[in-house]
């Protein structure tokens, strides 16, 4: 079984940040950032067609997908 990296709702934006930052080390992005507020963060990637913020759901999965398809 695959244990997931996170398991509440921090460690699920650490997790995004984290794949912010290797998309960012591999060229796939050129920036992210990343807003904190008392409860909650909203992640915004320049470049993407929204403009609105991702949830750290959102950016969790188009991140972690843009790395992974990359080390195909």
């Amino acid at each position: 079984m695959d244990k997931s990296p996170f398991h509440d709702e921090a460690s699920l934006a650490d997790t995004a940040t984290e794949y912010g930052k290797k998309a960012m080390e591999l060229g796939l992005i050129p920036s992210f950032l990343v807003r904190y507020f008392p409860d909650s963060r909203q992640f915004y990637i320049p470049n993407e067609q929204e403009s609105e913020p991702l949830t750290p759901e959102q950016a969790y999965l188009r991140l972690k997908r843009l790395v992974e398809k990359s080390e195909r």
